[in-house]
């Protein structure tokens, strides 16, 4: 009886001290009360009442079934070696320029030092929640709300480093910080909305003045360009026009010459063919002048008579042939 009553007691002490790890978590064991040493992953086993599991306490966040989230703290004695996301509520801070803000920033973190996290702070999600927030109220405070909306990825540079530097003796390691989202008062949203319009349309006119300006130049290039292809085709005009009356004033002149040349050669031998010649020309000159309608010829050329005498002439040489 008594033997079957040790064995069940030594069963239930073995089933007691069996403690099973899983994968990325380790467990801090304590005997006595003081630290002893780290369960990694896999099978252990450990003196029921001597050793026990150090309880820790953690801060964790659950959403409601109003959709909102709630943290509470419990205890556990697992520690999770994986690399945590944390999201912090949003809180308020003040910029350089005293305008009040709502930052909400995201936190990444790993546990790489086990019994440090344990010992060397208590609640560790707290304490780093309550760090950040913090040090992003220092941070904030030093720049202006401009500066503050555009230099995110310098403000997050800045947190994590300040944060690795004061959490590294935790023996937690901070891999990465966001701030999510960055909220301006309404009055501020306001202005700036304002601001970033009269920006916009600021833009959009000088753009617009730029095209207008570069049209007028196209335009002036392309008139000057045709009022010059216009001149030179003129020129080229006048220049073949000129020639051309050049080119027909020589042939005619060429052919008046071979036409007094035949003249004089028929008239050689039959009279003076000067006077002939000055005969025809004044009635050629005497036919344009009273060619046109209404003309009237009211006075005859000086030495008219001359001129007809040459006339008379011409005709008593051609009659005597």
């Amino acid at each position: 009886m008594y033997l079957a009553v040790l064995v069940l007691f030594a069963i239930l002490i073995a089933l007691k001290g069996v403690i099973i790890v899983k994968q990325a978590e380790v467990v801090i064991v304590e005997r006595l009360g003081k630290f002893d040493r780290v369960l990694e992953s896999g099978f252990n086993f450990i003196f029921p009442y001597i050793e026990t599991p150090r309880g820790i306490l953690w801060k964790v966040a659950q959403k409601g079934l109003d959709g909102k989230t709630y943290f509470y703290v419990k205890e556990i004695n697992r520690i999770d070696l994986r690399e945590t996301v944390y999201d912090f509520p949003r809180q308020n801070v003040i910029t350089k320029d005293n305008v009040s803000i709502s930052i909400n920033a995201l936190l990444y973190f790993q546990i790489v030092d086990p019994k440090s996290a344990v010992y060397e702070i208590q609640n560790l999600p707290d304490a780093i929640e309550k760090l950040t927030q913090t040090t992003l109220r220092n941070l904030v405070g030093q720049i202006d709300l401009d500066e503050t909306l555009v230099s995110r990825d310098k403000i997050n540079q800045e947190l994590r480093t300040i944060l690795d530097e004061a959490t590294n003796k935790w023996g937690v390691k901070i891999s990465r910080v966001e701030l999510q989202d960055i909220i301006p008062p309404v009055d501020i949203q306001t202005a700036m909305e304002k601001q970033m319009k009269a920006e916009r349309d600021r833009r959009a006119a000088i753009l617009e003045a730029e095209g207008l300006k570069k049209s007028a130049i196209l335009k002036a290039e392309g008139e000057k360009e045709s009022a010059i292809n216009i001149a030179e085709g003129e020129k080229q005009a006048a220049i073949l026009k000129a020639e051309g009356i050049a080119q027909a004033r020589v042939v005619e002149a060429d052919g008046e010459q071979q036409a007094i040349e035949k003249i004089i050669n028929a008239l050689e031998d039959k009279g003076q063919p000067d006077k002939y010649l000055i005969a025809m020309k004044y009635l050629e000159t005497l036919k344009t002048i009273t060619g046109g309608q209404n003309n009237k010829v009211v006075y005859m050329p000086y030495e008219a008579t001359g001129i007809l005498s040459s006339v008379d002439g011409i005709k008593q040489m051609f009659d005597k042939k």
